[in-house]
């Protein structure tokens, strides 16, 4: 090293490379903070309007300060943010060879720090540090979202962990922890990262223990198959500190993913249960056939039937009058944790239940096509078994579909047909008798979905224009439900009997918006080609049983932990 180099300059390099080993961050940016800093402080001495820029070699700490000049037109306008601007008359009093455009440089003397100079230039060095600092930790812990941590509890601060992971800090918030776990400060504690944030006050490092990826990775810990990839965690639903559902698969045909995951003797499940403080874990066999899934996730009950609806996204099982309470499960748990872990909304029915409804659907649809088709109720209840439920089943079916039946012919069926759309003819007729009655315009009909019975539900409730139809809300529609001396009360809707769903509600509140010509009409929706059959888009609502395979995709469940999902992988359901 030279041996010109002062002390001065050598404790200004030995403090910057203290700085940046304890922070963690490049000893060339607290160098740089360091020549703001003493920028800063020119400008305060000499004045703020010159563009002064500050050197310091990374090697001798030789410290350089310049005053640069430019040279601008006569008439040029120059603001207070234009530094180190001057005119061109001015510039040939002090240069010769002045010129437009020309930049001069000149080498400012070293200067004693005041107080003023000094306290601004420790707020510029430490606010730059900070921020490295912050930047530092935010790119350190980005890449590490879906990994478990290890760290030292430095604070609670109602409810909230605060934890000291060594290069950063992470917060546990309240809702994060499971219930009836307390720590205190010094405590080790092992946590899961679900989010890392970048905010004006540093990096938010979000941890929790309530997390299903956390359970999911403590098993990746104790389970080499998990680890390995052979076995793989599909989805996880949790109610933290009681009971979790997790979903298992293997890509070895070999090795059983339930048993592996148990372990001998239940070893490597408990190890996880021990973490998780006694949480009780139920391993289920994952399918790709949903009904199968399903009926897995509501072990350990048993399920007789599942009736999917997929356009709702809703289940119906069936299962055995004595297995109702074990389906259920404790206030609902199993069977809310089967719909996280699934993504369907699961409804429980006994087998006497379903009967019952059963029964009382076969009676009243018998009783529906006695009056309107005018037969006996023998013919009826035939149609009914072979799945007719409604009048406009009967008209607008093949004619063979009901002439297939036994006991009907061909002539049978073109008269059953014939009456059905006489009494379909007949009451579209006076419903639009009384939609006229009531007043309701004929535009309301031309909004798409809208039905003549549906134009005088909305008539009877003074809806009775597309403007009155554009300019309510869902709820309107549905009803919905208020506090009154302090009871909860149901206020129906215009369209309460129709049981629309709220996405079919603001649908037609959109269509008729859009005839209105607020909004414009959204685009259509395209569909591949292999979704449709028989030029009919497949989705209808279809009823299996448990043990019958049926493909489909899993529809998503934002409660419901998936693995490959919070690892930003694409997962293959």
């Amino acid at each position: 090293m030279a041996t010109g180099i002062s002390a001065n300059r050598l404790e200004l390099l030995q403090i910057a490379d203290a700085v940046a080993r304890e922070k963690g961050i490049d000893k060339e940016i607290v160098i740089a903070s360091i020549e703001e800093a003493i920028q800063k402080a020119a400008r305060s001495r000499y004045g703020a309007e010159h563009d002064i820029r500050v050197s310091i070699d990374a090697r001798t700490g030789e410290t350089s300060i310049k005053r640069f000049v430019t040279v601008v037109e006569d008439d040029a306008e120059i603001g207070e943010e234009d530094l180190g601007m001057m005119r061109l008359a001015d510039a040939r009093a002090l240069y010769a060879d002045a010129e437009v455009g020309k930049v001069y440089e000149e080498e400012l003397p070293p200067f004693e720090f005041g107080r003023v100079q000094t306290q601004m230039a420790r707020q510029v060095v430490f606010g730059k540090v900070r921020e490295a600092e912050r930047e530092r930790q935010f790119e350190e812990y980005k890449d590490r979202v879906g990994e478990i941590v290890n760290g030292v509890v430095k604070r609670v601060e109602y409810g909230n962990v605060i934890v000291d992971l060594g290069r950063g800090e992470g917060v546990m918030r309240r809702d994060q922890s499971i219930p009836r776990e307390n720590f205190n400060i010094g405590d080790r504690i092992r946590c899961y990262i679900y989010d890392v944030r970048s905010e004006t006050k540093g990096p938010q490092i979000m941890l929790s223990r309530a997390h299903g990826g956390f359970m999911a990775k403590l098993f990746a810990q104790e389970v080499p198959e998990v680890y390995d990839g052979v076995i793989e965690i599909r989805a996880v639903a949790r109610d933290p500190g009681s009971r979790a559902k997790m979903a298992v698969v293997s890509n070895d045909g070999s090795i059983d993913p339930v048993g592996a995951c148990v372990g001998m003797r239940g070893s490597r499940v408990q190890a996880v249960v021990a973490e998780l403080q006694g949480e009780k874990i139920d391993i289920i066999q994952w399918s790709p056939d949903e009904p199968t899934f399903i009926v897995n996730a509501l072990a350990p009950a048993e399920v007789s039937k599942v009736v999917m609806d997929e356009e709702d996204g809703r289940v119906e099982v069936v299962v055995p009058d004595e297995q109702l309470s074990l389906a259920i499960g404790r206030r609902g748990q199993n069977v809310r944790l089967a719909s996280q872990l699934t993504g369907w909304q699961i409804d429980i029915l006994t087998e006497s239940q379903e009967s019952e409804r059963r029964q009382k659907q076969f009676a009243e649809t018998t009783q529906l096509f006695q009056d309107a088709l005018d037969v006996d109720e023998v013919i009826a209840q035939l149609l009914a078994t072979e799945g007719f439920v409604s009048v406009e089943d009967v008209a607008f079916v093949e004619p063979h579909e009901i002439s297939e039946i036994e006991g009907f012919d061909e002539e049978t069926a073109e008269e059953l047909q014939t009456r059905a759309r006489e009494f379909l003819e007949k009451e579209a007729a006076e419903l639009d008798a009384k939609r006229r009655e009531l007043g309701v315009e004929d535009g309301i009909l031309e909004v798409e979905g809208v039905s003549l019975a549906m134009a005088v539900a909305l008539g009877e409730a003074d809806v009775k224009t597309v403007e009155d139809l554009a300019g309510l809300v869902p709820d309107d529609l549905r009803g919905w439900y208020e506090t009154k001396d302090g009871e909860r009360v149901r206020e129906a809707g215009a369209l309460e009997s129709f049981n629309l769903t709220p996405e079919d509600a603001e649908t037609l509140i959109m269509r008729a918006r859009v005839v209105m010509g607020w909004v414009e009409a959204p685009p259509e929706p395209e569909y591949a080609e292999e979704d449709y059959v028989d030029g009919e888009y497949e989705g209808e609502e279809g009823e299996y049983d448990a043990g019958e395979a049926v493909e489909g995709e899993q529809p998503e469940d934002a409660e419901a932990f998936d693995l490959a999902e919070a690892e930003g992988e694409a997962r293959d359901a």
